[in-house]
This record gives structure tokens, sequence and C-alpha cells, in this order.
């Protein structure tokens, strides 16, 4: 039972750590980019490799269409 009481003393201590720590953060101005999200949407993403994979087979089989006709 004694470790119980150990283990609630631990994560009370752990939750307050955290609790501390995102004060803090909120204090010193780490939360305060409100520009940033509403431009976000407008910005492109990054091609992925495996599109640029898919191009390159589709103009290969577009190419052995063009043979077959």
């Amino acid at each position: 039972m004694s470790a119980v009481y150990i283990l609630i003393g631990a994560s009370l201590l752990v939750a307050a750590g955290f609790l501390i720590a995102f004060l803090w953060a909120v204090k010193s101005g780490q939360m305060d980019d409100r520009v940033t999200p509403a431009y976000r949407i407008l910005f492109d993403d990054e091609p992925k490799n495996s599109e640029s994979n898919n191009n390159s087979s589709s103009q290969t089989h577009d190419q052995e269409k063009k043979e077959h006709n």
C-alpha cells in the first residue's frame, strides 16, 4: 500500500512540473503566433517522391499506347 502513496506523490510532482513548464511557455510568448496558421493554407506542399515516380510510369504507359495505335 505504501507503493501507491509513493506513485501518487511522484505523479503529482510530474504533473506539477508539466503545469509549471506550460505556464512558463505561455508567459514567455511561445504561444502567441496568430499569423502563421492563417497563412499556412496558402503555402504549397512539397512534392512527394512517389508522385514523381507515378508521373514517369504514366508517361511510359502513354508512350506504349501511342506505339500500339
